[in-house]
């Protein structure tokens, strides 16, 4: 982890790591401005177009959560799905605690609720959802539902800013959303839904958008806490929070799970890669440029799974998912592009 802060400190990274002076959740105001709310956002620090900064971020994240469903489906091979988070948020944890600026950076105690929230509510329930749903669906149909979070962040935004995204934004999202599913659509296994059960087929699918709805939530309550604290040491704390929600399934899972050497090695990256470094990254940027626009990472999340496949296995890619990934790469662009200025928005509600 020491040589991932190397790395992130010479591309300019670091800002984001630490608190950003005059942010929206700052109390240097001598007025002693009012305490947020539980449920609260804020925009992000640069309104202005992408730059190499946030465009290196969203490639990383990308990368990393593209490579996530297939750590899962190999972990579930061996491990029960409680097992699964409980390795890959321990061992998360575990590698931001190797970073002593995690550990060591204090959080006010108005701010643990926050923290408390954000880390049961981006990992401590979603991470335990998708390895339970990935046993009735395909990760191809979790990634696709997963592509929505994009809107489910735009929504709680809209929410807790009160007020609705710009139109060039709104556009972007819509754009993306409609790549994604175009990209996902040749790779739902059609004949493997109908056998499986429609009744189990729908839960599957249906607890997926129950953890983006909460993934949605999410993306927005990291911004502010972001930007006062900075991302590893929210993010480690959150993490913490997690497991205490976590481990009790984890342990009620040993009795259904064996070891075997794949799936336990998978839980290296899952945990390391996906579930430590990727979260600290994706707060990392949605704290830069707010929750709606940091959020279109997850567009790129079924395109790189998509890569992955062509380059490691020699799958060959359907023109559908052509078109749907620079339909990604559109929506993503427009997205990115500057916020027009507005009024000081509400934090909270």
């Amino acid at each position: 982890m020491g040589e991932v802060a190397n790395l992130t400190s010479a591309s300019g990274i670091p800002n984001a790591f630490r608190r950003s002076p005059g942010s929206p959740m700052s109390t240097a105001d001598a007025s002693g401005p009012a305490r947020p709310r539980l449920l609260s956002t804020s925009v992000g620090t640069n309104l202005e177009a992408f730059g190499p900064r946030e465009w290196g971020l969203l490639a990383l994240i990308a990368t990393v959560w593209g490579s996530s469903f297939l750590f899962m489906e190999i972990g579930l091979r061996a491990f029960a799905p409680g097992l699964v988070t409980t390795f890959r948020v321990g061992l998360g944890a575990l590698a931001l605690a190797m970073v002593p600026s995690a550990r060591r950076t204090r959080i006010d105690r108005d701010d643990l609720p926050r923290v408390a929230l954000l880390g049961v509510s981006w990992m401590g329930i979603p991470l335990l959802l998708f390895p339970v749903a990935q046993q009735w669906i395909d990760s191809s149909v979790a990634g696709m539902v997963n592509g929505a979070m994009p809107l489910t962040v735009a929504a709680w935004s809209a929410v807790l800013l009160r007020r609705l995204p710009g139109r060039t934004q709104a556009i972007g999202l819509v754009i993306g959303a409609v790549g994604v599913v175009a990209v996902s659509l040749p790779e739902l296994p059609v004949g493997r839904l109908a056998e499986s059960g429609t009744a189990r087929t729908a839960l599957g699918t249906g607890l997926v958008f129950l953890a983006i709805v909460l993934y949605g939530l999410s993306a927005n309550l990291a911004v502010p806490l972001q930007q006062r604290y900075g991302a590893l040491p929210v993010l480690f704390r959150a993490q913490l929070f997690a497991l205490v929600v976590i481990v009790p399934f984890g342990i009620a899972a040993l009795p259904g799970s064996r070891f075997a050497w794949g799936p336990a090695l998978a839980m290296v990256p899952l945990g390391v890669l996906g579930t430590g470094v990727a979260f600290v990254l994706m707060a990392t940027l949605v704290g830069r440029v707010g929750g709606p626009r940091g959020s279109i990472a997850i567009y790129f999340v079924p395109v790189v799974a998509i890569v992955l496949g062509v380059l490691a296995l020699g799958e060959s890619v359907h023109p559908l998912a052509v078109a749907g990934t620079l339909l990604v790469l559109v929506g993503a662009w427009v997205t990115s592009r500057r916020e027009p200025t507005r009024s000081a928005p509400s934090e909270a509600v």
